[in-house]
């Protein structure tokens, strides 16, 4: 049985834990076209995202220099091209369920590694 001391200890280690978290924003670069309503749609979708997890948007005009480097690396069929973390993610509609599970998975990473983190040092 634990005493209190011992149960105290614990909570605040898990309060660390929580702290600890890796907030740092996940880049996210749109390629976006004119007159593109998918791109439109994809940049709202990522502000709505942008506001349960943390995301560095960048939107790219597909006619500079970056966009049109960018398309002839990714070649995607469609417009927006969509990067996470400089990686081809999607072209086209955003798959948006995609994306949140996907954010939702490094978040729980992250979560993990920080929890990781704080018990090794509390040992």
């Amino acid at each position: 049985m634990q005493d209190e001391g011992e149960v105290s200890d614990r909570r605040a280690q898990e309060a660390l834990v929580v702290v600890q978290l890796d907030t740092s924003p996940i880049p996210v670069t749109v390629v976006h076209a004119e007159a593109c309503h998918f791109c439109d749609e994809a940049e709202r979708e990522l502000a709505g995202l942008a506001e349960q997890f943390p995301l560095a948007v960048r939107v790219v005009p597909l006619d500079s220099a970056e966009g049109r480097s960018l398309v002839d690396l990714h070649r995607p069929a469609m417009n927006p091209l969509v990067l996470v973390d400089g990686a081809y993610f999607s072209s086209g509609r955003l798959p948006r369920k995609k994306l949140t599970r996907l954010l939702a998975a490094r978040a729980s990473a992250a979560a993990l590694d920080a929890g990781l983190g704080a018990a090794s040092v509390g040992r």
